[in-house]
């Protein structure tokens, strides 16, 4: 029987109005996209578990929101937990302050699957930027709705072990914990295909295509929450990193070296327009802000 608390306000469903055309147009242009991810798409739903098609008919929209993992593409199963939101601190060094963080109860609530243990990287050496390819124009308060839909259809639809960004960031500036296993911590993602060991994945929740504005609220989000992760390595935002790909599927071979900037698009890794062109082009402002809230000149 379908819970109440699976049906989403009027304003929820607006939002994701529009994401499963979205989902097929991406899918065209990039393919299946994920590390060993053979999840099902919206033409092939009779072939979605008994289970799992309950779900979808209890949950207004699920299959639109299957959309929404479009630029989540790289699993390497993963998901500990950040208990409260956490205030700033000063910056000691080159260390930035860590940035008020909504911990990820606060958008689960009892929505929750069946986790496998954490798996962490020995540091978080490069970040990677996406955007959700959702709608822009949703009431702020309605992200934590977003952010569940998203896990509904990574973890429940898709048999994905977690959603897959570590944070998410909203057009208010808002920044949530995404992946289970600490805030704090080197969690292994997945969000960008062979390249989510020692990485982090910040997803700005919209559509970020040429031409659409970005709001400096989120891109200074952007910034603050990789300003604090890279500094907690030393790293300066701008500087250049060397990855090891981890899966052909990407833009590297398995096993060659790929060199970018800390903070990186989706795209500079994989096969996809994601976090779109509007967003790309704000990356090195969010480099420079970082940098500065790093103390660096």
């Amino acid at each position: 029987m379908c819970a109440r608390r699976t049906t989403p306000p009027h304003r929820a469903r607006g939002a994701l109005r529009g994401v499963g055309a979205r989902w097929r147009r991406e899918r065209r242009r990039t393919g299946p996209g994920t590390d060993g991810d053979t999840g099902p798409r919206p033409a092939a739903l009779a072939r979605i578990p008994r289970p799992a098609r309950i779900a979808l008919a209890c949950v207004p929209g699920l299959v639109a929101v299957t959309g929404l993992v479009l630029c989540a593409v790289g699993v390497d199963r993963t998901p500990g937990e950040a208990k409260r939101p956490v205030a700033a601190r000063a910056a000691v060094g080159h260390q930035a302050a860590r940035p008020p963080i909504v911990p990820r109860e606060r958008w689960l609530a009892d929505a929750a699957y069946t986790r496998p243990p954490t798996r962490y990287a020995g540091r978080v050496t490069a970040v990677f930027v996406h955007h959700t390819d959702s709608p822009n124009g949703y009431d702020c308060a309605d992200a934590p709705k977003i952010i569940r839909y998203l896990y509904a259809g990574q973890a429940g639809v898709r048999h994905w072990d977690d959603i897959g960004y570590n944070f998410l960031v909203d057009r208010c500036g808002t920044i949530y914990e995404g992946r289970a296993g600490g805030i704090d911590r080197a969690v292994v993602g997945a969000h960008t295909q062979g390249f989510n060991v020692g990485t982090m994945g910040i997803a700005a929740i919209g559509t970020f295509t040429a031409g659409v504005p970005v709001p400096k609220a989120m891109t200074d989000a952007i910034a603050a929450v990789a300003a604090w992760k890279l500094g907690l390595v030393g790293i300066d935002p701008r500087a250049h990193v060397r990855l090891v790909s981890t899966n052909s599927l990407s833009k590297y071979p398995a096993g060659t070296r790929g060199t970018f900037t800390a903070v990186s698009g989706h795209t500079d890794g994989y096969w996809t327009a994601c976090p779109g062109a509007a967003l790309m082009a704000r990356l090195p402002e969010i480099r420079e802000h970082a940098a500065h809230l790093q103390g660096r000149r």
